[in-house]
């Protein structure tokens, strides 16, 4: 079968599986049988490995690998305030030129085209870390810089990095007023119409847009513009008609502005954001759990006056050291985010499901961490919800102003299938869990991951922002969670949850695949909802879970697993459900599959083999291939833990069969209780 190419980038795209029809005969018996052995094998070696990886205080977390602007701008950073070390240094600049590519650029995910930006941070890292220009691997990165534009064809965020060594020009940066703080939430583009992973970079970066600050640069970078006698060339305007042109003359009328801004209210202005920033600093000393916001709330307290001492900097430079992950070689990376929550609810599953006892003691660790990680304070949710009792979980080890709806529902989904000995209390926070998830429903019955409604469609205009998602709208990944979970506790029939289910099935592609947002992308999208309209009562008969079923037959790859490449995001024609094979992945489809019935299929069979055959010797599998997202296309993850807890719960549903379906044919909730009794506040 000849593979077709996507002219864009040059990449060869896998071949397409056989035909849905080939692929739906069913196995014979001898067949199965030898697949179902493979299989329980592979399940005990899973099984073993994830075990044994548990920390000794319950909870489980995989390295979560991003691209190298997080270690390039860990270096700006330490440049700009002065504690650049040489260990440091050294080691990050190790790490960097490692996931340098043969053409001298650098990359967003695995196997992925070179990126302008991501290329330039990297560059003027190897620089500060004493890398001569005229180095072969520094030339060929420059010389492709320049092909593409140079820095002036970077994103904001890149040219606020430079504009901090005076590498661009402050006054050709679109502006981001401070007072933007006073905004009452009822007007467009205050703080609250942003996600809040954008809203907590934005806040600080006003104060940094109004001090401007320079610092001196090291040595210059003429090599990075396309002319260096004139390194910022006019953008053209788009037309004023239009939303983008809007946009861009508001953003010449705020430049106007900050030449005459009463500089009391300036000043007022960012000390209330100092304030914003400074409530909202974790126990741990970070800020959301992500680097990014740490990174410019530190810099943002610097130029108000906070020096390195003080308990507030002291504390989030602190944090940020615990984003690195020290590897064997010497090198030193730098998480964007850590994911314990996420991967011990994941791990936990993935146990329960391979038959793992209720009570093993492991899992018992397991619920009883993430019984203590259950937030019950308000935090930024609440100014769209004031009245809604707190009870969600987060997604890293300390982040309680931001509590998410799907680390949530998958939480209690993992409670459910732990026997713990203290019911009363799992009771309890299950309950103040589905609650708070039920209460974050947007107007339109979905669920989106941090907030209610935020679906402004003003913040994605401003010329600030060309990186990435700012808000966050429902998804269909997040809300098939939080309906599978919502099933699992007899509340199928609930108004609230069949609203959930109405949206799911008008969201449905019409080559009947779900848009993956949080995870690659399809394949996640399909492999999450399929099994939640299962759990919520749709028979595999459904037209629906046929569509999905014909779909992810159509893309199986010649090899019987499963892969779609990032690429997905940006070309949807040529790369939906395409990519190579993958763990994860594979493990997404099969869960749709055998929740639809799917069980006894020929493409069941294949993928199972492929997972059995692929598995390493210790148990676990290999995944370089980037299938999770923080925004699609723009910024991509690798979650470490996703090749091993994803397909440990696709191969232990093969051999012990769907989760909870004995309940939910007697009509019973999980815990024994009848249905209607199992409804949580």
């Amino acid at each position: 079968m000849t593979a077709t190419t996507d002219g864009s980038t040059g990449a060869t795209l896998p071949p397409r599986a056989a035909a849905a029809s080939e692929t739906a005969d069913i196995t014979t018996p001898a067949a199965t049988a030898g697949v179902h052995e493979a299989a329980a094998r592979a399940t005990r070696r899973a099984t073993d490995f994830l075990l044994s990886r548990q920390d000794a205080q319950g909870w489980w977390k995989g390295d979560l690998e991003t691209n190298v602007t997080m270690d390039a701008e860990d270096l700006l950073l330490r440049q700009f305030l002065g504690i650049s070390d040489e260990d440091t240094t050294r080691a990050a600049a190790l790490f960097i030129r490692g996931e340098q590519r043969e053409d001298g650029t650098w990359a967003t995910f695995y196997g992925g085209p070179g990126e302008l930006s991501t290329t330039i941070e990297a560059y003027v890292a190897l620089r500060l870390a004493g890398d001569a220009p005229d180095a072969p691997h520094m030339a060929r990165a420059s010389e492709w810089i320049r092909a593409q534009g140079g820095i002036a064809a970077s994103r904001v965020f890149t040219r606020i990095w430079l504009a901090l060594f005076g590498w661009w020009k402050w006054e050709d940066l679109p502006e981001l007023p401070p007072e933007l703080i006073y905004f009452p939430k009822w007007v467009p583009l205050n703080i609250y119409d942003f996600g809040c992973w954008a809203r907590q970079t934005i806040v600080p970066l006003t104060i940094v847009s109004a001090k401007r600050p320079v610092r001196p640069a090291p040595f210059p970078l003429d090599e990075l513009h396309t002319d260096p006698a004139h390194p910022s060339p006019p953008r053209p305007l788009a037309p004023a008609a239009s939303w983008d042109g809007a946009f861009q003359r508001i953003d010449k009328a705020l430049h106007v502005y900050r030449k005459v801004a009463p500089r009391r209210l300036r000043r007022a202005a960012m000390n209330t954001a100092a304030r914003w920033i400074i409530e909202r600093q974790e126990n741990d000393g970070c800020w959301g759990g992500i680097q990014p916001p740490a990174v410019y709330s530190v810099i943002a307290l610097y130029l108000l006056g906070y020096d390195l001492e003080h308990p507030v900097m002291r504390a989030g430079l602190e944090s940020l050291d615990r984003f690195a992950v020290w590897r064997e070689d010497g090198a030193r990376m730098i998480e964007a985010c850590q994911s314990p929550v996420w991967d011990t609810c994941l791990a936990t599953i993935a146990l329960a499901d391979a038959g793992v006892p209720a009570d093993h003691p492991q899992l018992v660790k397991a619920a009883d961490w993430m019984l203590g990680e259950q937030i019950v304070r308000p935090g930024d949710w609440s100014v769209r919800r004031p009245g809604l009792p707190p009870g969600g979980w987060a997604f890293e080890f300390h982040n309680d102003n931001y509590p998410d709806i799907d680390d949530t529902a998958e939480v209690v989904l993992a409670l459910r299938r732990v026997r713990h000995h203290d019911p009363e209390r799992v009771e309890k926070a299950i309950g103040r869990g589905v609650r708070w998830n039920l209460g974050m429903q947007s107007k339109n019955g979905a669920w989106g991951a941090f907030d209610v409604d935020n679906t402004s469609p003003f913040p994605n205009r401003l010329p600030f922002c060309d990186f990435g998602e700012v808000i966050d709208p429902p998804s269909a990944d997040v809300t098939a969670h939080v309906v599978e979970m919502l099933a699992v506790e007899g509340l199928a029939h609930d108004p609230r949850t069949r609203r959930g289910i109405e949206w799911l099935l008008a969201e449905q592609e019409p080559s009947g695949a779900w848009f993956g947002r949080w995870g690659v992308n399809y394949v996640y999208g399909t492999g999450s909802v399929v099994p939640a309209l299962v759990a919520a009562g749709l028979p595999g008969s459904h037209p629906a879970i046929r569509r999905a079923v014909a779909w992810l037959e159509s893309v199986q790859n010649d090899d019987g697993g499963w892969g779609e490449d990032l690429r997905s995001y940006r070309y949807v024609k040529e790369w939906t459900g395409k990519g190579a094979s993958t763990a994860s992945q594979t493990a997404w489809a099969l869960m749709a599959l055998l929740a639809a019935g799917e069980k006894d299929s020929k493409a069941v069979e294949r993928g199972i083999e492929w997972l059995a055959a692929t598995q390493r010797e210790d148990g676990s599998w290999d995944e370089p291939y980037f299938t999770g997202t923080g925004f699609p296309w723009d910024f991509s993850i690798n979650y470490h833990l996703y090749r091993q807890v994803f397909p440990l719960t696709a191969l232990g549903r093969y051999v012990h069969g769907e989760p909870f379906a004995g309940q939910r044919a007697a009509g019973r909730s999980s815990t024994g209780k009848p249905l209607a009794e199992a409804e949580a506040g």
